[in-house]
């Protein structure tokens, strides 16, 4: 190329340079903007990380609260229990555990072998114990915080001409089935629950569970005769309450 002037020469450095000028400045702006957007989505993301930890805070807060109110209230509850029938359990043959379990646990005074009719010793039993059971299941401070009642049978893992074990489970699992519903029967229809009938009836459950849960020895064997029992078993609403919880903190 020929450079016939200055001038021309000096026309043609500009008219090169002022394009890469417009350029540059126009990356730099370019990379400032996505700098900028940058810094708005890391914001933004901080400001959900932010509400999402005080939400799940909140709600851990929530569940704890429930936690414990329900804590309360079954160990209020296992006392009014215990003042109710401690004078009782003893000649009944039963026992009350922590987890509000009352247990009768004289297999002799319950059924006869391989039988689910309810001895006679056992029906005066619960004549006694279950109107006075459920008023103080029934009192104000208690009843709205219970799911179930639940009226449990368990067997020992022995069937005298079992084929197998598989055989003596299911034998002991039908059997364990009707004496709770034998159970269940006589305390809705023989015992005086007036004025509380239909209410616990719409928490009393019959659950025949066989030898699925065995009382065991010191030495692990099985004890066949604390195998062999029938238990009251209070279950509250405290996980369903928790569970609403947690399903309002994922709409």
């Amino acid at each position: 190329m020929k450079f016939l002037k200055d001038g021309k020469v000096a026309a043609a450095k500009e008219e090169h340079w002022i394009p890469l000028s417009d350029l540059m400045t126009g990356l730099m702006m370019m990379f400032m903007l996505v700098a900028i957007v940058f810094m708005v989505k890391v914001e933004a993301e901080a400001a959900v990380t932010k509400e999402l930890k005080a939400k799940a805070e909140e709600q851990a807060k929530r569940v704890q609260q429930i936690a414990v109110l329900y804590d309360d209230m079954r160990n209020e509850l296992y006392k009014s229990l215990d003042e109710e029938f401690k004078k009782d359990l003893k000649d009944w043959g039963a026992d009350l555990d922590t987890d509000l379990t009352i247990r009768f646990r004289e297999p002799d005074v319950l059924f006869d072998t391989s039988r689910a009719e309810l001895k006679t010793r056992f029906k005066g039993i619960l004549d006694d114990f279950f109107p006075r059971y459920v008023r103080i299941l029934g009192r104000s401070e208690y009843k709205d915080s219970i799911e179930e009642v639940r009226i449990e049978g368990h067997t020992s893992g022995f069937w005298k001409d079992a084929k197998d074990e598989d055989d003596a489970y299911f034998k002991n699992m039908e059997l364990s089935q009707q004496r709770t519903r034998t159970t269940l029967e006589y305390v809705l229809s023989k015992t005086n629950i007036f004025g509380y009938k239909r209410w616990i009836q719409s928490l009393l459950t019959a659950n025949g569970l066989s030898s699925s849960k065995l009382r065991l020895n010191a030495d692990k064997t099985e004890n066949i005769a604390a195998s062999q029992r029938v238990e009251f078993r209070v279950r509250t609403n405290a996980d369903a309450r928790i569970a609403q919880i947690l399903m309002a903190s994922q709409k």
